[in-house]
């Protein structure tokens, strides 16, 4: 099994005229991903490859039965074109773009109270369940289908590396999702925690997470309470100076809030096995998993 996009899902890519929603269409169609339907405002009637295009996500749920959007539009247009997708009730919204505004994602938050469309992101990979659907910017090669283990992160190129590594391990994934490290985000570490504990194939649960904030403390909280699958904790950030922005607009220290040291207490004191050594995470995982 999997958790939140598989073999069925229908995406439809907002933006799939640009460059960038170009490139990352025609790996996700490469990658088996069932891409129905591109929207960009007066380009109607085109296609992108062989995918149409429409001016509107109603006409392209309309049309296609998209259930699934992925969005690669600018910044300045992001809100905008996460609302129409929840306005035409999408289920799933996975969005890349990288420096909306905090101001726009808090709009586009309270404007899905209340509503049944999940966001990813933004400014993340994406999300992918591996040999059946990828709806993201990560690399497809490098996951294993099958399980047992799925993984949750803040961070996308750190979503890579231990991806890979469990790879390397024989270690196959259910699901892996890049939450994004922005400071408003959509899915959390609780939502997918949640999600994975209820899915039958996933047998243990890899977390990734970094500085600043409080969302790996909240999600230590929830395990403990609420999750009877072994969780493998790590904390990217030991090194990173206080005050100082590192990588994600999220990854900032302010006094004692939001230090490693201080994420990997909790963690511990909640029973997650945490790895401090990011090069021997997959040796690591194989050794609590199996």
């Amino acid at each position: 099994m999997s958790i939140f996009v598989n073999q069925d899902t229908r995406v439809l890519v907002q933006g799939i005229t640009g460059r960038e929603g170009q490139f990352h269409t025609r790996q996700c169609v490469a990658y088996g991903t069932k891409v129905v339907a591109g929207v960009t405002p007066g380009k109607g009637g085109q296609k992108m490859d062989d995918i149409p295009v429409y001016n509107t996500v109603q006409e392209a749920v309309n049309e296609t039965g998209a259930n699934c959007s992925l969005i690669f539009v600018p910044p300045a247009f992001a809100a905008d074109a996460m609302m129409e997708a929840v306005d035409n009730d999408v289920g799933l919204i996975v969005t890349i773009t990288e420096g909306i505004p905090v101001l726009d994602m808090m709009t586009v938050k309270n404007y899905m109270a209340g509503r049944h469309t999940r966001l990813i992101g933004p400014n993340c990979p994406g999300i992918i369940t591996p040999g059946e659907c990828k709806v993201g910017i990560m690399p497809g090669p490098i996951h294993k289908p099958g399980g047992p283990v799925g993984v949750i992160s803040r961070s996308g190129t750190l979503t890579y590396e231990v991806v890979d590594q469990l790879t390397r391990q024989g270690l196959g994934q259910t699901t892996c999702i890049g939450i994004g490290g922005d400071p408003i985000n959509g899915a959390n570490f609780v939502d997918c925690l949640d999600a994975f504990e209820k899915d039958t194939e996933t047998k243990g649960i890899l977390m990734v997470g970094e500085i600043g904030g409080s969302a790996e403390e909240e999600a230590s909280e929830f395990i403990r309470k609420h999750i009877t699958k072994p969780v493998v904790g790590f904390i990217a950030g030991l090194t990173a100076p206080p005050g100082r922005r590192m990588g994600h607009a999220g990854a900032i220290i302010s006094g004692r809030s939001g230090t490693a040291q201080g994420k990997i207490a909790v963690m511990k004191e909640s029973g997650i096995h945490i790895c401090e050594d990011l090069g021997t995470l997959g040796e690591y995982c194989k050794e609590v998993f199996q």
